[in-house]
C-alpha cells in the first residue's frame, strides 16, 4: 500500500511540474522577484511547500510557485522594495503574477 501511495504522489508531482505548479528555486526566484535566501527561509519555516526530487544533476528542490508568489505578495520588505522602485517594480510584480496565472489557466484548460 505504501508503494502505491508513493506512486500516486510521484504521478501528482510530475503532473504539477508539467503544469508549472512546481518549479526550481531558481525559477521561483525569477518569477516572484525574491532572493534565494528568502525562498530558503520560507520553505525551511514551512511557509511554502517544497520537495526534493532527483534531477539531471542530482537532488533538486522544487517549490510550489503559487505559494511562493502568494507569500511574496505578503512580504513587507518586497512591498517596500516595489514602492521604492516605483512603477517599474509594480509592473514587474504584476507581470510575474500574470505569467503565473496564465500558466495555471493553461493547465486548467488542458494545454
Amino acid at each position: 500500500m505504501d508503494e502505491w501511495d508513493q506512486l500516486l504522489e510521484l504521478a501528482s508531482l510530475e503532473a504539477g511540474i508539467a503544469a508549472g505548479r512546481w518549479v526550481t528555486v531558481a525559477e521561483a526566484e525569477e518569477a516572484a522577484g525574491v532572493s534565494r535566501s528568502a525562498l530558503r527561509a520560507w520553505y525551511r519555516r514551512g511557509e511554502v511547500p517544497s520537495k526534493v526530487v532527483d534531477g539531471p544533476h542530482g537532488p533538486t528542490r522544487l517549490v510550489a510557485l503559487e505559494a511562493v508568489t502568494e507569500r511574496a505578495s505578503q512580504s513587507p520588505r518586497l512591498q517596500r522594495k516595489a514602492k521604492a522602485a516605483g512603477v517599474e517594480g509594480e509592473l514587474a510584480a504584476l507581470r510575474a503574477r500574470v505569467e503565473e496565472l496564465e500558466r495555471r489557466l493553461s493547465a486548467l484548460e488542458g494545454g
